[in-house]
């Protein structure tokens, strides 16, 4: 499988700043664009992290031939995405300005 650009520049990013943790740190499919970094969880594990808002506007896209593409995007970011626990290097969703 070919990586896209932004995939390969996120990886790349990864494998260089965090070398033991490279198979560890989980990217959420489908957001590259709403990547904006790597910070540590609660128990200090480094973790990929993005910016909700960008999220739901990749989601809103996604959803633009719904009725209620904002809402939709808020509803399956709120339930798929931030509600999914998928162990001790989940991805971390922040506000941004």
């Amino acid at each position: 499988m070919k990586l896209s650009k932004h995939k390969k520049n996120l990886t790349d990013f990864i494998e260089t700043s965090f070398p033991d943790y490279t198979d560890k740190i989980l990217l959420a499919d489908g957001f590259d664009d709403a990547f904006i970094g790597v910070g540590e969880n609660e128990n200090g594990n480094p973790v990929a992290v993005y910016s909700i808002e960008k999220c739901l506007d990749i989601l809103a896209e996604q959803f633009s031939d719904q009725d209620d593409p904002e809402t939709d995007a808020i509803d399956y970011f709120e339930f798929n995405v931030r509600g999914s626990y998928v162990g001790e290097f989940t991805p971390m969703f922040i506000h941004t300005i």
